[in-house]
């Protein structure tokens, strides 16, 4: 058992806000990492000669086996009050980053399966400590916002992953691209790993029973996370979120290529703009919704993402249908918002409904399944159905793919309305 001050003194909010920026910025990489892949896609099928199963199968389940099968263990072990989460972090960081610029050494398939294989194994360490961590630094009135702010890095990574990526690609190469946004990772994970604090260390928790308990058993600590009826709800309403997400993230920058005719420079500047800002302002948005508006009735939590997933599903339609980019494009804001409301609202949710110990493994459950159904079977669903439907479209085939992907956001909105009519009867039998 960890020895914990008997007396902890208040958190400077100068520590918190160093600790969010640094999380911010390794997350930014952890998702610049985990989707440059997505923009380079294109250029490595045509290098390699791959089928757009072999793209699903790259730019999805090969990464996200590994990461979801090691992220539950990853999570218990930072769950432990003897666990230093900062330099966890740190050394996440820097294989991941290493096993990128891997990547960009690839000779063939499947020596560029395994570097993915590499980053999802490294990056498997960096959200369970990270919630953690925020929930043990901030306060639970601060913290959706909190989740979100750090959640930003989704859509800021994804920019920078696109728009450099494309660009390199049409400048240098794939290879390149691979290289240039890998090894400064390794530069970061020194600044994690010697600059934040772990507050598990330095006598900034308050010495309550639920921080110094002994540790609970990993079964019953599934058990306690899954035997919340709305957080089940939240776990499916965000994994079925996840699939429509990565699932059109990937293919929609593929279409792009192959229906308007651009290039991965193009695709990566102007697709990469509109999914960062627009994901950055929605993910901004549903925590300060969440917080402004849960706070006098916490149901609420919860119904901007149902109200907003409902509201993207006809506008995405329409962009897919658009006969020019620049049409498709600007409709694609309001879905790309809209779509983005969720991240901090569901995380914040439930490390509510979940004892303080098990806070990774909660944060780890609803990775595991957004990863395994969203990053592992999004784009290689969409990929295979792709390949079945090129007989009778062409080319065209991955619009037809889209337009049922835009329909299927309906069902994540159902499970959110879902989840927040529970959310409340059981946030009040904690309390």
């Amino acid at each position: 058992m960890a020895t914990i001050p008997p007396a902890a003194a208040p958190i400077p909010a100068r520590t918190v806000r160093t600790t969010l920026w640094i999380l911010l910025v390794v997350y930014i990489f952890n998702f610049i990492d985990r989707q440059i892949v997505n923009i380079l896609a294109e250029p490595i099928a045509r290098d390699l000669d791959l089928s757009d199963t072999q793209i699903g199968l790259m730019t999805g389940l090969a990464f996200a086996l590994f990461y979801t099968a090691l992220g539950l263990p990853i999570a218990r072990y930072a769950d432990r009050a003897t666990t230093h989460r900062p330099r966890l972090i740190a050394v996440a960081l820097a294989t991941w980053s290493l096993m990128t610029a891997l990547c960009g050494l690839a000779q063939n398939y499947w020596q560029l399966l395994l570097a993915r294989i590499g980053v999802g194994v490294g990056e498997a360490g960096c959200t369970p400590p990270a919630h953690s961590l925020i929930s043990d630094m901030v306060p639970p009135e601060k913290r959706s916002s909190a989740l979100a702010f750090y959640s930003l890095g989704i859509s800021i990574g994804s920019l920078l992953g696109m728009v450099i990526g494309g660009v390199l690609a049409d400048w240098l190469g794939w290879r390149e691209a691979f290289l240039a946004v890998g090894l400064p990772g390794v530069a970061l994970a020194l600044v994690v790993w010697f600059v934040l604090r772990e507050p598990r260390y330095e006598g900034l928790l308050k010495p309550t029973k639920a921080n110094v308990a002994a540790e609970i058993p990993l079964g019953q600590a599934v058990r306690s996370v899954m035997g919340s009826r709305a957080f089940v709800l939240l776990l499916v309403a965000g994994s079925t979120a996840a699939f429509l997400a990565y699932g059109k993230t990937t293919w929609t920058t593929i279409f792009f290529q192959r229906t308007h005719d651009m290039t991965p420079g193009e695709v990566g500047f102007w697709f990469g703009i509109i999914n960062g800002v627009a994901g950055a302002a929605g993910t901004f948005l549903g925590g300060w919704l969440a917080d402004r508006y849960g706070a006098t009735n916490r149901r609420h939590v919860l119904t901007a993402p149902a109200v907003g997933m409902a509201i993207a599903v006809p506008i995405a339609f329409l962009a897919y249908q658009a006969p020019t980019w620049p049409i498709a494009l600007a409709l694609l804001i309001i879905p790309t918002l809209c779509n983005s409301l969720y991240y901090g609202p569901v995380y914040s949710a439930a490390q509510g409904l979940v004892p303080i110990r098990s806070r990774a493994i909660a944060a780890a459950t609803l990775l595991f399944f957004q990863n395994l159904i969203g990053l592992g079977l999004g784009p290689l669903f969409f990929g295979v159905l792709s390949d079945w439907l090129q007989p009778s479209f062409g080319a065209d085939s991955v619009r037809y793919v889209l337009y049922g992907a835009a329909f299927l956001g309906l069902v994540p909105a159902f499970f959110f309305w879902r989840a927040s009519l529970r959310l409340n009867e059981e946030l009040d039998q904690k309390d």
